[in-house]
């Protein structure tokens, strides 16, 4: 049982990494330094608990989200962030399992958290994709909006409700899988 608010927390900022591949690291950063004892890392991820790392995540962070506004780029930003977070996913996931057996945090880790961080990752660029065909561009800052919030929302929600965001993880993973199954189903299957 003590294992299963860590995992929820991972897996959550794992999915917000599908969201915006640097705020869920960037919380997870200021929530060390808030004192959140799950935050106190240790070994490998230590450095995630220091000023530097919070600084450059913060700046990445507004990169990221001020690029995301740019039409165009914003596509392009997906296919730079779509193995980023997968790598963020199971990097959360994994920093959150601290002194769980190794072969269990590395594989739940990459599983979970780096697989709810690709799907969602993935639903989102169809969904910028499906945008910029229908609209010219026009409303990709409404589907970045909507991604900079999820993201934060999905943030703060694994730290304050871990089993709430578990939850909310499983039923976007669910929703985006169903739109990328879709998307690719309508391209391979001929209509009758």
């Amino acid at each position: 049982m003590e294992y299963f608010i860590p995992a929820f927390m991972g897996i959550g900022l794992s999915a917000a990494c599908g969201f915006r591949v640097f705020v869920p690291p960037f919380v997870m950063s200021v929530a060390s330094h808030l004192g959140y004892e799950a935050f106190q890392f240790e070994g490998n991820f230590e450095w995630l608990g220091t000023w530097p790392a919070t600084v450059a995540l913060g700046i990445a962070v507004g990169v990221e989200v001020a690029g995301y506004y740019i039409p165009w780029v914003d596509n392009f930003l997906d296919t730079i962030t779509t193995p980023l977070a997968v790598i963020a996913g199971t990097m959360a996931t994994g920093a959150m399992l601290g002194d769980v057996d190794p072969a269990i945090r590395w594989g739940l880790a990459l599983i979970a958290g780096g697989g709810s961080a690709a799907v969602i990752q993935t639903g989102t660029g169809i969904a910028r994709a499906a945008s910029t065909a229908t609209t010219g561009g026009l409303c990709n800052p409404v589907v970045s909006t909507v991604e900079a919030g999820g993201s934060i929302f999905l943030s703060i929600m694994a730290i304050a409700l871990p089993v709430v965001a578990i939850a909310v993880v499983l039923a976007v993973v669910i929703w985006c899988g169903k739109k990328v199954v879709g998307c690719f189903w309508k391209k391979t299957v001929p209509a009758d």
